[in-house]
């Protein structure tokens, strides 16, 4: 055992990842020594991954409010109205740390975490999506992380029964020793059955629900909140172990328990355990925590209370309880055949106080340790702008089909059906669009209504220009959506960053916070939730950065919707938001002609609005039958997706440098089809609205042909995007 009187050292400190100044912050907020357990719970609470100390001043920048948000950060999950009482609860959250360290385990007990943050709201998981980014396809361990990371998605969400409607996955050599799993998951709940994890009362029982304490994950926010070096396989214990099953029957148990009335409050033991859990309900309740950890139900012998509270195991909650309610609700958790222990009691004293075989191993003010962690204002240095390339500065392909046989059917434009076929998409039977288009969509219920989600960022945009690589992860997000036909409600991010402590990466972060703000508040697209991860480098290499977004809209009739499929034969096909014409840190640039450089596309935000809403307007009108967003790869991807989606060709005719027309990833803009007769109603109103549009060809055929520039059959393309994954992945 570990005894609690360990003499503390500088070393000791610095393992637990505190600076000097961090420790004199402490013995000048305690008067005293700190016990070493005391020192383990400073280190959960104070680490970035839980305090948010690099961040937390640029967080409160971003708009979180709006009509339809009924609960913004702060909470496990943030909540969105969507009408006839019921509301959307989501939230997405990182695991990259643990998934470089134990592929399967990592991404597995993240899709765990973010399951928990949305069900302990009151919410049932609906949905659920990933986006996952690795290294380089050469590299010699990416094959790994990929086989494992989607192992452990796919293992964790169909074994307790969400699908998984959507995501996005990416390669690029800046995460070779680093990658990124960043798990999103909703849930439907009645806007009249919301459960927060404010404590409140006094001298009410604390309870423990789940499963039982294991030393696995100890130490695991400390390890998230740290670059890796060649330290990283004595990092293994500190990935969690995960058990869908009993999760599952931990979400029966609690949403039947919170039908009870017994519950006051509610937390999910995630990062930093029973540590976090237990001072975020006391320190928002204005309340003390007194726990006795020999309450407390393991699994493992002669567990020291270090070892109790800084345990990550996964599948527990801690619940303040209606003490009149205590045998209901203990009978509901026997039931399910898990543990439910009575281990401490709500208190006037705002502190934090651990008991451990009859001695008082923590005595701590809970509010500093909730409230009061340090925050810095981290210096930032902004990041130099790129030069903008002209067309006549980026050369135009040998072979342009050659070319985009090469963006459908590489690393980055490759189908993902090898991914999400190993995903559950379907279980639940409310799934009404499967991974593949721009956005899954299940239905809501039976009531008709639809729910839109979509994730995306495009990292090289955020390097080349960290604000317009912002605007550009939520007028994206925003684009999806609208491609669907969905009213965009809200987002939650998941920021991947480096050293913070670097000022250049600082002014990475700060950027993109800049431009994701810029654009929330454009679209009127709320940011509700979110999760921050930095110190994602290794040996001193940081990742591109990475602010995930994830988004959810709301489709009246989930009937009227689009996909990105070519329905029929003889169509006209228009382009909505001009010609392509910017190649700056395109797709096209990096992986045709390798140049990583150039400014990226700006964008117009009132220009994304007035596009998006004539495109969402018309589909609700059913006035279109095909809709797809133009993004990576330009118009020439797109009208390819739609054409590999739809199994028909199309003949279209371009203007301008065809390089640009066909490449270029100018912002705002769709590919829509339209019948060949409502083409010139189409066209007259979008002029009408002062938008660019115009007619680019029809549908028909086995071949995509763009005047004198490319023909090639739709049947080449295909093959080309659907063998890249399992060709990868099945290489020796």
């Amino acid at each position: 055992m570990i005894p609690n009187d360990i003499k503390i050292t500088p070393d000791l400190v610095a393992a637990h990842g505190l600076k000097p100044d961090e420790y004199q912050r402490i013995l000048d907020l305690i008067g005293r020594e700190p016990t070493f357990t005391e020192l383990g719970i400073f280190s959960a609470m104070w680490n970035e991954h839980c305090s948010y100390k690099s961040s937390k001043k640029w967080l409160k920048t971003l708009p979180t409010s709006g009509p339809r948000v009924v609960q913004g950060p702060g909470e496990n999950a943030g909540v969105v109205d969507i009408g006839d009482g019921d509301v959307i609860v989501f939230k997405m959250e990182s695991h990259n740390h643990p998934s470089y360290i134990e592929p399967y385990q990592g991404a597995a007990t993240g899709v765990g975490g973010i399951l928990r943050d949305v069900f302990t709201m009151g919410a049932r998981p609906v949905a659920a999506m990933n986006a996952l980014r690795f290294g380089a396809p050469d590299h010699p361990r990416t094959r790994h992380l990929v086989s494992g990371v989607v192992a452990g998605v796919g293992g964790y969400g169909n074994s307790f029964g969400v699908p998984t409607v959507g995501g996005e996955v990416e390669f690029h050599a800046r995460y070779n020793g680093n990658c990124l799993v960043n798990a999103f998951a909703a849930g439907l709940a009645r806007k009249d059955g919301i459960f927060l994890s404010k404590a409140e009362g006094v001298g009410l029982p604390v309870v423990y629900l789940g499963a039982k304490t294991g030393r696995d994950g100890v130490g695991g926010a400390t390890m998230a909140s740290a670059e890796f070096d060649d330290s990283i396989e004595e990092k293994r214990p500190t990935v969690q172990v995960g058990d869908p099953f009993t999760e599952k029957c931990l979400l029966e148990a609690c949403l039947e328990l919170m039908a009870s009335g017994a519950v006051i409050a509610i937390q999910d033991m995630g990062a930093a355990g029973l540590t976090c859990s237990a001072v975020e309900m006391g320190a928002k309740g204005d309340l003390g925590i007194e726990l006795d950890l020999d309450m407390v139900p393991v699994r493992e012998e002669r567990m020291t209370a270090y070892e109790m509270m800084l345990s990550e195991s996964q599948e527990r909650m801690l619940m303040v309880l209606r003490p009149e309610k205590e045998e209901e609700a203990k009978a509901i958790f026997v039931k399910w055949g898990l543990d439910f222990a009575i281990v401490g009691k709500t208190t006037n004293t705002l502190r934090f106080i651990i008991k451990h075989q009859g001695e008082v191993v923590a005595d701590l003010p809970i509010k500093e340790l909730g409230d009061q962690a340090p925050e810095y204002d981290r210096p930032w240095i902004e990041s130099p702008k790129r030069p903008l390339l002209a067309a006549s500065d980026v050369a135009e392909p040998a072979d342009y089909a050659d070319a985009l046989v090469r963006l459908v059917g590489g690393a980055n434009g490759g189908s993902r059906r090898w991914v999400y076929e190993q995903y559950d998409t379907l279980i639940q039977g409310n799934t009404a669009q499967r991974p593949g288009g721009d956005a899954g969509v299940i239905r809501v219920n039976g009531a008709g209504k639809g729910l839109a989600f979509s994730a995306d960022v495009t990292p090289r945009y955020c390097e080349a220009d960290p604000v317009e690589g912002g605007k550009q992860a939520v007028a994206e997000v925003w684009r999806n959506l609208t491609a669907v036909g969905a009213e965009p409600l809200a987002i939650t991010d998941n920021l991947n960053f480096g050293n913070p402590e670097k000022p250049e990466i600082m002014g990475q972060f700060v950027g993109c916070i800049k431009g994701i703000g810029e654009a929330c508040r454009a679209l009127d697209f709320p940011v509700v939730s979110g999760n921050v991860s930095l110190y994602n480098e290794t040996h001193g290499q940081a990742i591109l950065p990475t602010p995930a977004i994830a988004g959810v809209g709301l489709l009246d009739d989930v009937t009227v919707s689009a996909s990105i499929a070519f329905a029929r034969a003889g169509e006209t096909i228009l382009l909505i938001g001009g010609q392509g014409s910017h190649l700056g840190a395109s797709q096209y640039l990096a992986e045709i002609l390798g140049r990583e450089e150039g400014a990226p596309p700006p964008v117009d935000l009132a220009a994304e609005r007035r596009n998006g809403d004539l495109v969402r307007g018309w589909i609700r009108a059913r006035r279109v039958t095909a809709v797809h967003d133009i993004s990576s790869g330009g118009l020439a991807v797109t009208l390819a997706e739609m054409a590999m989606a739809g199994d028909l060709g199309a003949q279209v005719r371009i203007e301008g440098p065809a390089h640009a027309a066909l490449f270029g990833e100018d912002q705002g803009r769709y590919v829509v089809t339209v019948p060949a007769d409502a083409a010139d109603a189409a066209i007259e109103d979008a002029l009408d609205a002062g938008i660019d549009i115009r007619r680019l060809g029809t549908t028909g055929g086995t071949d995509l042909t763009v005047e004198g520039i490319l023909t090639i059959s739709v049947a080449k393309l295909r093959a080309a995007h659907e063998e890249w994954f399992p060709a990868f992945m099945s290489a020796r």
